[in-house]
C-alpha cells in the first residue's frame, strides 16, 4: 500500500516537473509574452493531467518568479521590474561565488566533462534566438549549483537564476554570446585547478556584465492561443524526458 503510494506520488511529481519544464522554456524564450493567462484547465488539456497537478507546476513557477499567482486562481507570466533584477542578480552574485567557492578543486572529470558538454551545446546555438542563449546560459549556472549536492543552494540559485533569465528574455539588449562562451569556459577552468579566488572573481565579473545588459524594455506581441504556444515545447520535454528514460534503461 505504501509503495503504490510512493509511486502515484513519484508519477505525480514527474508530471509537475514536465508541465514547469515545458512553461519555463515558452516563458524564457517569449513565446508567451508577460502578462498571458495560464489557465489550469488548459495546462491540463495540453499535458494530459488534472487541474491539480497543474496548479501545483504553477505554484512552483510563481516561487521561481517566473509566474504571477493572482485572485481567484488565476495565473500569469510575471513582468519583473528592472529595480526588481539588479536586486535579483547582486542577490544572486553572492550565491553563486558561494557555490563556485565550494565546487573549486572538487569537480570530477565526469563533472567537469558535463560543464563542458553544456558550453558546448551554449556555442552550438550561436545563431539562433537570444532567448534560446538566455535559457542554456541560465542552465549551465543550475547545473554548476547541482553539482554541490547542496538542496539549499540548488533551490535559492535555481529560483533567483530563473528570475534573471526571465528580466534577460524581456530586457536585455543584443550581446555577443562568444564573450557569455568563453567566461563560462573560464569558469570551469578555475574550478578544475582549484584556483577559488579566482573563480570567485570570474563569478563575480560575470554575473555583473549580464545584469548589466537588462536595461532595455520589452518587445510587444501579438496575442497567440496558449495550446499552439506551448505543443512545441511540451513535444520537446516528453522527447528529452524519453531519452533520459532509455538511458537509464541501457545502464541497468
Amino acid at each position: 500500500m505504501a509503495a503504490r503510494a510512493t509511486s502515484k506520488t513519484s508519477e505525480s511529481s514527474d508530471k509537475v516537473s514536465v508541465i514547469c519544464r515545458a512553461l519555463r522554456r515558452a516563458i524564457i524564450e517569449q513565446a508567451l509574452e508577460p502578462g498571458a493567462k495560464l489557465p489550469e484547465d488548459s495546462l491540463g488539456e495540453r499535458f494530459g493531467v488534472s487541474r491539480t497537478i497543474a496548479r501545483h507546476a504553477l505554484g512552483q513557477l510563481a516561487a521561481e518568479g517566473l509566474v504571477e499567482l493572482r485572485r481567484n486562481r488565476i495565473a500569469v507570466v510575471a513582468t519583473p521590474s528592472w529595480q526588481e533584477a539588479r536586486d535579483a542578480f547582486d542577490i544572486r552574485i553572492e550565491l553563486e561565488r558561494l557555490v563556485v567557492r565550494q565546487l573549486a578543486g572538487k569537480l570530477t572529470k565526469a563533472q567537469i566533462a558535463e560543464l563542458n558538454a553544456h558550453v558546448d551545446a551554449e556555442d552550438r546555438s550561436r545563431g539562433g534566438t537570444d532567448a534560446v542563449s538566455i535559457r542554456l546560459a541560465t542552465e549551465f549556472h543550475i547545473l554548476l549549483a547541482q553539482m554541490t549536492n547542496s538542496p539549499i543552494l540548488v533551490r535559492y540559485v535555481s529560483e533567483v537564476a530563473y528570475r534573471c533569465c526571465l528580466t534577460l528574455s524581456l530586457y536585455s539588449r543584443p550581446h555577443s554570446t562568444e564573450c557569455a562562451i568563453n567566461e563560462h569556459r573560464a569558469i570551469i577552468s578555475a574550478l578544475a585547478k582549484g584556483d577559488e579566488a579566482k573563480v570567485m572573481d570570474l563569478m563575480h565579473h560575470h554575473l555583473d556584465s549580464v545584469a548589466n545588459r537588462a536595461l532595455v524594455a520589452p518587445t510587444p506581441q501579438r496575442g497567440r492561443d496558449l495550446l499552439d504556444i506551448l505543443a512545441p515545447y511540451a513535444d520537446d520535454v516528453a522527447s528529452d524526458r524519453v531519452v533520459k528514460l532509455t538511458k537509464v534503461a541501457r545502464r541497468s
